[in-house]
């Protein structure tokens, strides 16, 4: 596998470290990860995705992140959502550097994630915004670990 291919996963895995708790396998006393791990559970599903825009100028790179915060947020059963802009100056090696904006989401389950894709709010965007890039990469995952909930500086399995 070529760093560009492992980057994205790479991407994927840090945003699911940063929302997991702190110990490293769940604990028979949390009963939020025990329910998450007990066969037929339902597991959130992270949907990342890595646009590459047509024309890249700022005005582009800002459109597009306006589109997917007007469209794509504040669906039913997100958890998370955030869409941003590569950052120039991260350009080790390692860096996969083949896309402009990045769109991350978590869904609770499948289910919300499949009622998104097909909602006439996601439909909008693609029709809307289509033409501002030349390809899109998605990566969909489930989530393994744990998510918590900041509340007023402290954290809460959800």
């Amino acid at each position: 596998m070529s760093f560009r291919t492992l980057a994205p996963m790479g991407l994927l895995v840090l945003a699911s470290v940063l929302m997991a708790r702190p110990e490293t396998a769940p604990s028979s006393q949390d009963p939020a990860a025990a329910a998450q791990d007990a066969p037929g559970a339902v597991k959130p599903l992270a949907h990342m995705v890595y646009f590459t825009l047509a024309e890249d100028t700022p005005e582009n790179r800002e459109a597009l992140v306006a589109a997917c915060s007007k469209y794509l947020s504040d669906h039913e059963g997100t958890i998370h959502f955030s869409v941003g802009i590569i950052g120039d100056e991260f350009a080790r090696d390692v860096n996969d550097r083949e896309f402009d904006i990045a769109l991350n989401m978590i869904f609770r389950d499948k289910a919300a994630h499949d009622a998104y894709h097909s909602h006439p709010r996601h439909d909008e965007f693609v029709e809307t915004s289509s033409q501002l890039w030349s390809s899109v990469r998605v990566f969909d995952s489930y989530v393994a670990t744990p998510l918590r909930q900041r509340r007023g500086g402290q954290q809460r399995t959800r």
